[in-house]
């Protein structure tokens, strides 16, 4: 564009330097004539010395006309260079400021193009609103963050994808080895008591349990990542519905106690998501509380809320504002299998579900209270 832009100009300087060099030559020719107007005063002399006055007066008048025809003519050869100059000027001036105002941020603008289109989104684009390409600039700059901030994320999704295959990777290895090591057990037939049977039987069952447990985990996050998961929602009586639920999920009525209110607890959810949440919880606090879990209900207005308590160790203060991220494992965590999907498969179920849940950690114990809207 700037190299058209001086062709356009240099052409228009052209033609005014011609134009007025052809106006200039005109009157030059006509100012050559001047040596006629010597013969004339001659003449006109010597018809003054022979008498001849009024023949000499018709020609001195003739004379005044064609010297005033001449002095306008320098007059406009004048004009037409101080004209010429001016518009040479004027367009000169007209390039420098196409060239400030428009050209040179466009060049700015293309070479942050070039920037963006090699995957640069780091560099800023400064940008004044004076100019004509303000409020575009400013858009452009916009793209700009707005692109960096998908590739942040993208790039996060890529660690948090290796994070999980690794953690998942080292976390399966230790329940299979257990169930390698009891089938071979069986194989070699080591030991034929009942009570070692049983007891290979239940390392069997556990360690699958937490291999079906952290595939289950995976799965729900890729689903919740792809927003597929669907949800059924429903009015239903929660407490009656966790009883029943939990008798399924638990080896001993010991583990888990659930205290029946003196209310109807209705509630607006899906059954299937509301017990993940359920098992989600009492997993957790068995594997990491390794004590008993009460669970009971309360409401306010609005809520019914479920209580999930445990009297382990609770969970440390400097973890309590990451608890709830995705892939995050606390320092108690860290000799247990897990993938660290847990609590956040309990928000993200609790969320999109329009409940919530909070915690409230202490030395005695860890209480998860899950709540949702009154019916």
């Amino acid at each position: 564009m700037k190299s058209n832009l001086l062709k356009i100009s240099f052409v228009f300087i052209v033609i005014i330097i011609i134009a007025s060099g052809f106006f200039i030559y005109k009157s030059d020719s006509a100012y050559k004539d001047n040596r006629s107007y010597i013969a004339d005063v001659n003449e006109i002399e010597q018809l003054h010395e022979q008498g001849k006055h009024t023949e000499a007066n018709q020609k001195a008048i003739a004379l005044e006309s064609k010297l005033k025809e001449n002095n306008k003519d320098a007059n406009i050869k004048t004009y037409i260079v101080i004209n010429g100059l001016i518009c040479i000027l004027v367009i000169v001036g007209v390039f420098i400021y196409v060239y400030i105002k428009i050209l040179k941020p466009f060049d700015v603008l293309s070479a942050f193009a070039a920037n963006i289109s090699k995957g640069d989104f780091d560099i800023p684009l400064d940008y004044e609103r004076t100019n004509y390409f303000g409020e575009f600039t400013w858009a452009f700059d916009h793209m700009r963050n707005e692109l960096n901030k998908a590739k942040l994320r993208e790039e996060e999704a890529i660690e948090n994808n290796k994070t999980v295959i690794a953690t998942l990777s080292h976390d399966i290895k230790t329940p299979l080895a257990s169930i390698v090591a009891c089938a071979e057990g069986f194989k070699a037939n080591i030991d034929n008591t009942p009570e070692r049977k049983e007891r290979y039987l239940n390392v069997l069952i556990n360690k699958s349990e937490e291999v079906k447990k952290l595939t289950d985990d995976l799965l729900l996050h890729s689903i919740s990542d792809m927003e597929r998961l669907n949800f059924e929602i429903e009015k239903f009586e929660v407490c009656c519905f966790l009883e029943k639920g939990i008798k399924e999920l638990t080896t001993s009525e010991d583990d888990v106690n659930i205290i029946s209110p003196e209310f109807d607890a209705y509630i607006n959810a899906d059954k299937k998501r509301v017990l993940q949440i359920a098992e989600n919880l009492i997993n957790n606090a068995k594997k990491y509380a390794k004590t008993k879990v009460d669970i009971y209900f309360s409401k306010d207005d609005s809520n019914i809320s479920i209580h999930f308590k445990d009297y382990g160790k609770g969970i440390n203060d400097e973890d309590m504002p990451f608890i709830f991220d995705k892939f995050y494992r606390g320092k108690n965590s860290k000799d247990e299998v897990g993938s660290g999907l847990g609590l956040y498969i309990v928000k993200y179920l609790c969320i999109q579900m329009d409940g919530d849940v909070n915690l409230n950690n202490s030395s005695y114990g860890l209480e998860v209270i899950v709540s949702f809207p009154f019916v």
